[in-house]
């Protein structure tokens, strides 16, 4: 082999060897990009039973279920229940509605991430006593706001922060605001009674249109 070719070759296998190198990098830099992607905690599996289970109020036989689509991050939902108005209704129609609540989180960017929190909660038996304190200390819906809510109330906290950091119900969440969209919900609060959609709801419309069912 003359010595030109000779060079030729040794150019060629350290070209050869550079670029072996290169793709063992990009081989070794995807897997741990891959790994720091996906979170240490897997996701529980929801059952189907469990992905349509609610937080309600009242007896699960009442006659009228008055539903409830709703955001931690919205206002106006804040404001509804603060008013109380929720448990006069069911104070005034003792034992003839249900209340349920649904998850509509559409008014700010964390807020579907609170409706997971919520659901967490649910889990442990305290999604009123979590939708209260979120409410009382309204605007405050980053992970670790949502985590700190979660000890405040006495919830088990490595469960729920388990929970909330798998993303265990997003798909629980991402149904509810499926459904509320084929109704289709425009706002919340927004309010179903016995399947009927009200638009901007006022608490006298609820109240006759609880009524009216109770009369059906």
């Amino acid at each position: 082999m003359s010595k030109q070719s000779k060079n030729k070759h040794q150019r060629r296998s350290r070209s050869q060897w550079i670029l072996a190198a290169v793709a063992a990098v990009i081989v070794i830099g995807g897997v741990i990009l891959l790994s720091n992607s996906n979170p240490t905690m897997s996701a529980t599996s929801v059952s189907a039973a469990r992905l349509n289970e609610d937080p309600s109020l009242g007896p699960a036989n009442a006659p009228v279920t008055l539903m409830e689509y709703g955001d931690f991050g919205c206002p106006t939902c804040r404001s509804w229940y603060l008013s109380g108005i929720r448990d006069q209704i069911l104070k005034q129609f003792n034992g003839e509605v249900r209340y349920v609540w649904r998850d509509f989180p559409i008014i700010t960017s964390q807020s579907p991430k609170a409706a997971e929190a919520g659901q967490c909660a649910f889990d442990q038996g305290k999604f009123f006593e979590y939708q209260d304190a979120i409410y009382h200390d309204f605007g405050k819906l980053s992970v670790s706001d949502l985590k700190n809510f979660a000890a405040q109330v006495g919830l088990d906290t490595a469960k729920f922060d388990q929970c909330l950091d798998s993303g265990q119900y997003a798909a629980k969440v991402q149904q509810s605001l499926n459904e509320a969209r084929q109704l289709p919900v425009q706002a919340t609060p927004a309010w179903v009674v016995n399947g009927q959609y009200l638009y901007n709801a006022s608490p006298e419309a609820l109240t006759q249109a609880i009524e009216k069912a109770l009369a059906q």
